[in-house]
């Protein structure tokens, strides 16, 4: 059997964040052979999220979603760090769980972080109007109403912002939360990307069509 150094148990927990002992104990499992150790690891999940977030993901998908008889579309990119994670199932599954999140939940944009300072300024102060319009908010301190008026503004960021909703297969849990998974499953970095969502005929004012006026035209004529 292999010698399972210090320094061989060192480089796999930095690679992994997993504890020294599961990585010893994955490392002795895998006869010293580090690669192989990792993915025991990843199977186990104990590799650890916050301790691959540094790293560069340029592999993944770009997974697409149709649903309601092609009324609605949606194409996600997600990042890896290797070819290897993106064909595997797990990746896959969670792309395609993220692509029916958008559609389902509509989501506008990845985190908070993207949000335009107009559009947020714009739902704050429609939260403030609604604050002074209510009768049992309007003569509350003025503190007490920022705070209502904030709490409302987190509420519309939930909302729109796909990594704070909650997942569609599992309340549970938030699209974040469920990227921790992945994240600990495969040991790599995983990076929700961008998307776009697809709505037919969404933004365009149908034509309506007024007889009457094309009726009262061809008199005239």
């Amino acid at each position: 059997m292999a010698e399972i150094t210090a320094s061989a148990v060192k480089n796999l927990r930095e690679k992994t964040g997993a504890g020294m002992m599961e990585c010893k104990a994955a490392l002795t499992e895998a006869h010293g052979d580090e690669e192989k150790a990792i993915t025991i690891l990843r199977e186990k999940g104990k590799a650890k999220a916050g301790k691959v977030s540094s790293r560069i993901a340029a592999e993944g998908l770009v997974e697409s979603y149709i649903h309601m008889g092609g009324r609605i579309g949606v194409m996600v990119e997600i990042n890896c760090e290797t070819d290897f994670v993106a064909r595997g199932e797990d990746f896959k599954n969670f792309t395609k769980d993220v692509a029916l999140q958008i559609c389902a939940m509509d989501a506008q944009f990845v985190t908070a972080d993207e949000i335009p300072a107009e559009a947020l300024e714009k739902e704050r102060n429609i939260a403030r109007a609604q604050v002074l319009a209510d009768p049992k908010t309007a003569n509350k301190p003025e503190n007490v109403r920022e705070n209502i008026v904030e709490s409302r503004l987190n509420k519309f960021k939930s909302e729109v912002c796909l990594m704070d909703q909650p997942f569609v297969k599992d309340q549970s849990i938030t699209i974040a939360d469920l990227l921790k998974q992945v994240i600990a499953k495969t040991g790599e970095n995983v990076k929700i990307r961008r998307f776009v969502r697809f709505k037919l005929g969404e933004g365009l004012e149908k034509k309506q069509d007024d007889f009457a006026k094309e009726v009262a035209a061809m008199t005239k004529s």
